[in-house]
């Protein structure tokens, strides 16, 4: 069984920074698409963060330049390094993975979903 894990979500003043984590299990990715997705209460779901297996990234324009994507195979992790956070970051983020890239590499759909991390920014 495919499981997807995320932990490091918590609580962070505005301008603090955390690191988000999501370990797959049940099999590995590392020929596939990893991505981090957020949902805020009262919001959709929105992409925020995506890297190939080739390490070729993509990211929502409001956390460029602040978030950081990345992956270590061997350990069929991929990590979010989330920088200057502001209280509009504050959501449950949620990794999601795939094999197939698909016509939209970076934005879906996905196959995979873990279970989600909250994250709070406080002001």
């Amino acid at each position: 069984q495919v499981q997807l894990l995320e932990s490091g979500g918590g609580l962070v003043q505005a301008g603090g920074s955390l690191r988000l984590a999501c370990a797959a299990s049940g099999r590995t990715f590392s020929r596939g698409v990893m991505a981090w997705f957020r949902q805020a209460p009262g919001k959709e779901r929105e992409f925020v963060a995506a890297i190939s297996e080739d390490y070729i990234t993509d990211y929502a324009d409001s956390v460029k330049a602040r978030f950081t994507i990345s992956r270590d195979n061997i350990k069929d992790t991929v990590y979010l390094i989330s920088n200057s956070l502001k209280p509009e970051d504050t959501a449950t983020y949620y990794c999601a993975a795939k094999m197939n890239r698909g016509s939209l590499w970076s934005r879906g759909p996905y196959d995979y979903w873990g279970q989600g991390t909250q994250v709070t920014v406080s002001s």
